[in-house]
């Protein structure tokens, strides 16, 4: 399993945050690394409870589904269901700093059932990881 930790302070309340994450369709919009979304079913809240990715992964595009579970507006997680990896687990860590902005934390756990070069989980980790929290600041400071 390779771990990898992205961080970013972003001006807005964790509810602005937690929202934005919630909005699965437009990832692709906003989200860089984020080829499509599908969502494929619905927790009783109407929120995205099993959600099918495909993703730019720079050595090729990687698609999986995850299931998600929420702890609003503080914590998402998802587990993985099915897809290209042998098994990817994250979370996003939503924490107010009392000053008027959140600290996302982005925490991925990922096993590609395959060995990688310790460059390639570089790029993941500096490039698609840190991407997907850069993505959320600028996202949710624009709205």
């Amino acid at each position: 399993m390779k771990r990898g930790e992205q961080q970013a302070a972003i001006a807005a309340p964790a509810e602005a945050c937690f929202d934005a994450l919630l909005d699965y369709a437009s990832f692709p919009d906003w989200q860089r690394a984020v080829k499509s979304v599908e969502v494929l079913s619905r927790d009783a809240d109407g929120r995205g409870r099993e959600v099918e990715f495909a993703i730019d992964a720079k050595v090729r595009t990687v698609s999986y589904t995850l299931r998600y579970s929420y702890e609003p507006p503080r914590r998402i997680s998802w587990e993985y269901v099915r897809g290209h990896v042998k098994d990817v687990d994250g979370e996003f860590l939503l924490e107010e700093r009392g000053d008027g902005t959140t600290l996302a934390t982005y925490r991925l756990r990922l096993d590609p059932g395959v060995w990688l070069p310790g460059p390639i989980m570089s790029v993941l980790n500096d490039q698609v990881m840190k991407g997907a929290v850069e993505d959320l600041k600028r996202r949710v400071e624009a709205a």
